[in-house]
Parts: C-alpha cells; sequence; structure tokens
C-alpha cells in the first residue's frame, strides 16, 4: 500500500514527494523524492519547507521502521541551495533562509528512525549537508560530491559542521576552503559514504540495507539513533553511561526476550541440520 502526499498547488516537478509502503508486520518504509529536475533538484525557500513538513509529518509514525530520501532522475540528489533565490537575498532574509535549511536537516537528523541517502548524482552544498544529516549513505559511481559555497562569497554553515566528524578536519578543510568537488570513490576513501555502486545497482543495494532495518529489532533500531546521537554530543564517560540506560530500557518491552528466543531456536535448527 502506497499512500503519496503531494501539494496539488506546487508547480509540476517542483515539489517533495512522501510516500510510506506497508510492510505488514515488518511496518513501513518511506520515501521522500526532492522533484525539481530542470534545475538539479536545487531547494529553494518552498522546497526547504515542503522536505522539512514531509520529514516531520512522519515522527510519530510508531511503524515507521526507515526513511529513503533522494533526488529525482540520475543527474542530481540535491544539486544545492538556489543561487538565483541568494543572489537577490537582502541580508534580512539570510537568516531565515538558512534557518529554514538547517531546520530541514535537524528533521532528517531527530527523525527517530534511520534515514538512508541514496544519492544519484550531483550532491553539492546544500545537499551534502542533508546528506551528511542522513545516518546511511550510498551513492551511483558518477555521483560528484562537494562544497562550492566559496566560490560564490558565502562560507559552508549549519550542518557542514557535521563533515570534519565524518571524513576529518583535513579532508573538510580542502573540501570547504577549496570548493572544489570529489569523486563518489573519493567520497567513499574518506568515510562520506558507506557504499558505492553502478547506477543499476543502487536501488538494490538501498533494498538491502532497508531489508536488514526491517529485520532488526524495532524498538532496538529506535534506542540505537536516540543513542547515535548523544554519542555525537557526550564526554566518552557519558556515552557509555547513556548506553547502559539505553540497555536496560530495551527490556521495557518484551521485543529482546522474543528475538533472542528466535534467534537461538534458528540456531539450534542449523545446528541439527548439519
Amino acid at each position: 500500500m502506497s499512500v503519496d502526499r503531494v501539494d496539488q498547488r506546487m508547480e509540476s516537478h517542483l515539489r517533495v514527494v512522501s510516500s510510506v509502503d506497508d510492510h505488514g508486520e515488518h511496518g513501513c518504509v518511506a520515501r521522500i523524492v526532492v522533484d525539481y529536475q530542470a534545475r538539479l533538484n536545487v531547494l529553494n525557500s518552498d522546497l526547504i519547507l515542503q522536505l522539512t513538513a514531509a520529514v516531520k509529518s512522519l515522527a510519530d509514525n510508531e511503524r515507521l521502521r526507515t526513511l529513503i530520501l533522494t533526488g529525482a532522475g540520475d543527474r542530481a540528489f540535491i544539486g544545492g541551495a538556489d543561487i538565483n533565490e541568494m543572489a537577490a537575498m537582502e541580508k534580512s532574509a539570510a537568516g531565515v533562509f538558512i534557518t529554514r535549511l538547517h531546520d530541514a536537516c535537524a528533521a532528517l537528523r531527530e527523525l527517530p528512525v534511520p534515514v538512508i541517502a541514496r544519492i544519484n548524482g550531483y550532491c553539492l552544498g546544500a545537499g551534502l549537508e542533508i546528506a551528511a544529516s542522513c545516518d546511511l549513505r550510498v551513492a551511483a559511481d558518477h555521483s560528484t560530491f562537494g562544497m562550492p559555497e566559496v566560490r560564490v562569497g558565502i562560507p559552508s554553515v549549519i550542518e557542514a559542521a557535521l563533515l570534519p566528524r565524518l571524513i576529518g578536519w583535513g579532508k573538510a578543510a580542502e573540501l570547504i576552503y577549496t570548493g572544489r568537488t570529489i569523486s563518489a570513490s573519493d567520497a567513499l576513501n574518506c568515510g562520506l559514504l558507506q557504499r558505492v555502486v553502478p547506477s543499476k545497482r543502487l536501488d538494490q543495494e538501498v533494498e538491502g540495507w532497508t531489508n536488514a532495518i526491517l529485520e532488526a529489532g524495532p524498538r532496538a533500531v529506535r534506542l540505537q539513533k536516540a543513542l547515535m546521537r548523544e554519542w555525537e554530543r557526550l564526554p566518552l564517560d557519558h556515552a557509555v553511561e547513556r548506553g547502559i540506560e539505553s540497555f536496560v530500557a530495551a527490556y521495557e518491552t518484551d521485543e529482546p526476550r522474543i528475538m533472542m528466543k528466535g534467534f537461538l531456536s534458528r540456531r539450534q535448527k542449523r545446528k541439527k541440520a548439519e
């Protein structure tokens, strides 16, 4: 079953499309597509607001297991923020614009389930900040990555702050100071991506991650994402303490007992079959 939410007031092919697929007892998988192919799926204010609203609309879905975020077509994931809009922007509007973009990134990071970035083409500037805000990133091998803001007179900000943690201070400095782009293979080597595959295998890789998440404990995965966010900000000793608390919280439901019994039963059957 698929439920589509598209703002009919928007111009055709200038929209964010959100859908939720029901996987029965395993829960739901959501998919959000930024569709502005005429301009490499760049984000203007309207699309940013739509993206944020689409992500936030999923937050209270208790059956949700994961979100797949992608761009329409095979040329771009998100090609950046709309330069036409920013070029005409007064100082008074700059803070509103960039705060809205941060809100979109924050909504992805705060979603209680893993977010998979499916990257097929250009992933630049705001697009790379959106991708960095996702939990898992897989890209087609022709994809290109970069933070070109300094080349148009602005610094890389907001969720660009995630990059040193992901790829190290040196590589982050290279990207944000030079504005140069890197290939998908370079992005994989520096840790920005988890997987790089040919375009025809992109959906297969996404499906593999999705199926693995569907097979895991729903509550365990949600606890793990919350813990991952805390690990980013806590000193090591406190992060370990929070891990202990999260482990105990897992036993507030029957999920560990049921899943462990299932694991032991499958192992016993395999041993008998040997």
